[in-house]
């Protein structure tokens, strides 16, 4: 037998493998992402949230400030061609149509983007206002998907997968279901609040994909989107504030990474007040004395002055507390927060005193954390910065508050809510789980039902302004302008009416409305001319002239209500003379017509009747010869002229006043004296 080498026919090693323990795979914290955790499914069913939400506007009608951009907007109605007018002026300037009104509240407005996008619309839909309301709900569906992108990119370095994808959905799943964004999305004006926070989110996306990504490219649509954010409106400036500290949450301390796309959120803003300033001089002046564009004044006397430093910081606490309350619960709602709605407040009062504890604690809590990035503390200034421009505080804005000045800041206090309801979860489990609590679960749900339920119900008041004002009087009752408003829409609608008695009870309504309007804001000028209308309508012509004397006391250069005057005066004598067969009455008031507005030719006319009835019969002729000089082609003139020498006894002469009044109304012979012409 040969001999074997001894590397030959050698045994394969064998792997020796090391029995390991089995253990359960940790199905909590599993890479596999559920579907309910799935990206692309909360894009869909974040814009299809939005788009079913407010699907019940699109067949609305045009409400509230839409007539300044829109119904009675020069340069809007102009479609593309108005274009230049509206990035020339004040946003407000196409519809005052002269200079200086559109200066009513202090700092102007310069916010011509959504004015093109409505100019672009007219052009190619006309007076649609289902397209502009349908579009303003798409904006808003693309906003809420690029708030839940922009959260996305953020938060995903920093946690663990299913916690990011729940904060960023949970975000923007309470930002769309808020009831606080009825205003900015019902109302198509509001689209200037939708395309501010689009465009301002919309750059902070792209910035972070330019740090992250290391792409230079992309700070191009960081320019153009923060563009769009502050043409639409002011608001945007915050996002200056904002873009520095999310970086700093949410990304590391090295500046230099930050400072391109910083560097280019500057720029565009320097561009932008480059640009608004050599429209919009930099003129801060005071606002108005007038109630309706500065809430802060107080009637001593006679005459309007500022609160003082106390009674106006005490009144902006209890605007910033309203704020939080509205958030955490959104009801009532209103569309009006003008004077007195919001009263004079003082610091001894309760609400005033905890709206100021709770902002002093949000600050320095936020503060204190802050350095260890705590999300808590993001979200709070967050909001405190994107609220600050529009509180009172840094300027006037014309207005104690408005729930669309919510929109931006509510991105804060949704993320806050994420958070808290996060960490309930965390703290139920006791931190064993990155899953979502089943009693967190529930409560998210309930809070986004109840939300949407609010949303839902909310749009129907945003019909038109009759629903709309109806519907929040009962809510803003010490609204001097609401007041006014309401009385106008019921106006509109009694005019419209046919049957006496209930279009009687509406002119009352509306009557109502307006005294108290004026009782609490005694030189409110519009409301004594509705007054004025209202009374006219009545037939309580006494009252119609003192309400129009008192607009004229206020204004003397009140054209629509020395035009409503002179035609009062007319209405009074024709309804005393004709009606009442009261002919001193009707005299009285037509001489007090003519006094004050000579040469009105039916006013004249009228006199001249009343002056013949009287046997009047020369101060007939001399006043209808005065009516035929003014208005040579009124047939009615020259008849009743006619009459008045046929009255005296000059035969010859009234045959030809017949003839020239037939010459131009052959029919005129079967009118009566009284009759119209």
């Amino acid at each position: 037998m040969a001999k074997q080498h001894p590397s030959k026919n050698k045994p394969a090693r064998q792997k020796v493998v090391v029995p390991q323990p089995v253990v359960a795979a940790p199905i909590l914290t599993s890479t596999h992402t559920p579907w309910w955790m799935n990206k692309t499914y909360h894009i869909l069913f974040t814009a299809l949230t939005a788009l079913l939400l407010y699907a019940n506007t699109i067949g609305h009608e045009y409400t509230q400030d839409d007539a300044i951009v829109i119904q009675e907007n020069m340069f809007t109605q102009k479609g593309i061609e108005g274009i230049p007018g509206i990035l020339k002026y004040d946003t407000f300037f196409g519809f005052f149509k002269e200079e200086g009104k559109a200066n009513l509240v202090a700092g102007g407005r310069y916010r011509p983007f959504t004015l093109i996008l409505f100019a672009v619309y007219w052009e190619f839909f006309g007076d649609n206002p289902i397209f502009f309301h349908l579009m303003n709900v798409l904006w808003f569906a693309l906003t809420c998907v690029v708030l839940y992108l922009l959260f996305s990119i953020m938060l995903q370095p920093l946690v663990e997968q299913k916690q990011a994808r729940f904060l960023a959905f949970a975000t923007t799943l309470l930002f769309t279901t808020h009831p606080i964004h009825v205003e900015a999305v019902a109302n198509i004006k509001g689209l200037d609040e939708i395309m501010t926070l689009l465009g301002s989110i919309g750059a902070l996306y792209f910035a972070f994909r330019a740090t992250d990504e290391k792409k230079g490219l992309l700070l191009i649509p960081v320019f153009l989107l923060f563009l769009v954010g502050l043409f639409s409106k002011e608001n945007a400036i915050t996002f200056l504030g904002v873009a520095p500290l999310s970086f700093f949450i949410f990304r590391s301390k090295q500046f230099s990474r930050f400072l391109p796309p910083l560097l280019t959120l500057g720029m565009a803003s320097l561009v932008f007040l480059i640009i608004r300033f050599s429209i919009i001089k930099a003129e801060f002046d005071e606002p108005a004395l007038e109630l309706m564009n500065n809430p802060f004044l107080k009637l001593v006397g006679n005459e309007w002055q500022k609160f003082s430093f106390e009674e106006w910081s005490a009144t902006v606490m209890f605007t910033l507390g309203k704020y939080i309350q509205l958030l955490f619960f959104p009801h009532p709602l209103t569309h009006d927060y003008y004077p007195r709605h919001v009263a004079m407040m003082n610091w001894s009062d309760i609400s005033v005193l905890i709206s100021a504890i709770g902002y002093v604690s949000m600050t320095i809590f936020a503060l204190i954390r802050l350095p260890k990035k705590d999300f808590l503390s993001y979200a709070i200034l967050l909001y405190l910065m994107t609220l600050s421009i529009v509180s009172n505080v840094v300027f006037p804005i014309g207005t104690n508050m408005g729930e669309r000045f919510l929109f931006m800041p509510s991105v804060g206090f949704c993320f806050l809510v994420s958070v808290l309801l996060w960490r309930g979860s965390q703290w139920l489990t006791k931190n064993k789980t990155n899953e979502l609590h089943p009693v967190i679960t529930v409560v998210f749900g309930v809070l986004i039902v109840l939300f949407s339920f609010k949303t839902i119900t909310r749009n129907t008041v945003w019909k038109d302004n009759f629903t709309l004002f109806t519907t929040d009087i009962n809510v803003s009752h010490q609204s001097a302008k609401l007041r006014n408003g309401t009385a106008g829409v019921l106006l509109e609608q009694a005019v419209k009416e046919k049957d006496a008695i209930t279009q009687r009870n509406m002119f009352l309504e509306a009557k109502g409305h307006l005294l108290e309007a004026i009782k609490i804001h005694p030189t409110y000028k519009n409301a004594y001319l509705l007054l004025g209308n209202t009374n006219n309508y009545l037939k309580l012509y006494d009252e119609s002239v003192n309400a129009y004397q008192q607009a004229l006391a206020l204004d003397g250069g009140y054209e629509e209500a020395r035009s409503n005057l002179t035609i009062t005066y007319r209405d009074a004598g024709q309804y005393y003379g004709e009606q009442q067969n009261d002919v001193v009455k009707s005299i009285a008031y037509l001489e007090a017509g003519n006094q004050f507005a000579p040469n009105n030719p039916e006013i004249l006319r009228l006199l001249g009747i009343a002056y013949g009835i009287s046997n009047r019969v020369t101060d007939a002729i001399n006043v209808l010869e005065q009516a035929a000089k003014i208005a040579p082609n009124q047939a009615g003139i020259l008849y009743n002229l006619g009459a008045a020498y046929g009255q005296l006894g000059d035969a010859a002469k009234a045959q030809s006043m017949f003839e020239q009044a037939k010459a131009i109304d052959p029919s005129i012979a079967t009118k009566t004296l009284r009759n119209e012409a």
